[in-house]
């Protein structure tokens, strides 16, 4: 029953985007699916020429031979959806499960005021105020739009079908470990959990049926919007080292700091991590843009990479030089 989860590492913003869609191309899952809060969470892809910045679908669509479903534990804004579906060519092969949670426009009003906009830093996108509808038990569900009929299926049911026929299943997370509901820093936190216990508990999959978890980290730590952040730099700082970045929903400028071994440590033991993914290499060492072996990294990459190995006590199997879902290199036996 090969099954691989991926999950986040730090705050979100780790390049989770790039890792799955380069794993959806390799592996060629059967099914993609996602898990996590809702639309607040965006994913970036680059594939060639074309980027592709979602927010609904899993970033797995790439791979038409793939079914791409959103698993009951996510709501999620029809509107995005479809234009998702349209734009990106996921027509016939996405899906959602009958009980995910609908995102209506009382929902987006109430997440741009007061409190969760202004000190808590939400998105906007109406996430936290459906997520919240729904533990009162008042959310509309999936199955009660008439637009998403045709997309409708039992997803868990669809997951294990395919892990009782041997084939693969890639599950996607969102956000990040420290964002986590539960875990994270609270209240700067988003309206789930999102370890990866939480995304599988999203689209329905149990523990004993997974077989990979995968943390994916950045080379250094960036965080959107308000929260604590150790050891956080300087914006001169972060912009002569070359770690300027925008949030993919908001498009505000990430905070950022050093990588932080405390907080990774703590990611691996609440994921229960057995490989680690690590991005933007060639944004810390330049010299490795592009690279896809091993061997063809400089020394002081190798020597960040073999740190983190043993100080963590898990294999970095993938590391990202580059922007490009190809630009990998995949150490995985």
């Amino acid at each position: 029953m090969p099954s691989t989860v991926v999950v986040g590492g730090f705050f979100g913003d780790e390049g989770k985007g790039k890792i799955i869609s380069y794993l959806t191309m390799k592996d060629n899952p059967t099914i993609v699916v996602r898990g996590g809060a809702g639309p607040n969470a965006g994913h970036t892809v680059v594939d060639g020429d074309k980027i592709y910045k979602i927010r609904m679908l899993p970033s797995g669509f790439l791979n038409k031979n793939a079914k791409v479903l959103i698993g009951p534990g996510v709501v999620i804004n029809p509107e995005v959806l479809l234009k998702e579906i349209k734009e990106f060519g996921a027509s016939g092969r996405a899906f959602v499960d009958r009980h995910c949670g609908i995102i209506e426009e009382t929902h987006i009003q109430r997440d741009s005021c007061g409190d969760l906009k202004e000190k808590i830093g939400s998105t906007g996108s109406g996430t936290g105020p459906a997520n919240a509808d729904r533990a009162m038990r008042t959310l509309k569900l999936a199955k009660d739009i008439p637009s998403l009929s045709k997309f409708i299926v039992d997803v868990p049911h669809l997951i294990h079908s395919a892990l009782e026929s041997n084939e693969n299943v890639l599950v996607e997370g969102t956000q990040g470990t420290f964002l986590s509901l539960w875990h994270g820093t609270y209240p700067y936190v988003t309206s789930k959990e999102v370890t990866a216990s939480g995304i599988c508990a999203d689209v329905g999959l149990g523990p004993t049926n997974v077989d990979e978890v995968i943390v994916v980290f950045k080379s250094y730590v960036t965080r959107v919007g308000t929260g604590p952040m150790d050891n956080e730099l300087e914006p001169e700082d972060i912009s002569e080292r070359g770690w300027s970045e925008f949030g993919t929903v908001t498009g505000r400028p990430r905070r950022a700091s050093d990588f932080n071994f405390e907080l990774a440590k703590r990611a691996i033991s609440l994921n229960s991590a057995t490989q680690i993914a690590i991005t933007k290499l060639d944004i810390r060492f330049p010299d490795c843009a592009g690279k896809t072996l091993y061997e063809e990294l400089n020394h002081d990459a190798k020597s960040f990479i073999k740190n983190i190995e043993d100080t963590l006590k898990v294999p970095v199997t993938i590391l990202g030089t580059g922007p490009d879902k190809d630009a990998i290199i995949d150490r995985r036996k």
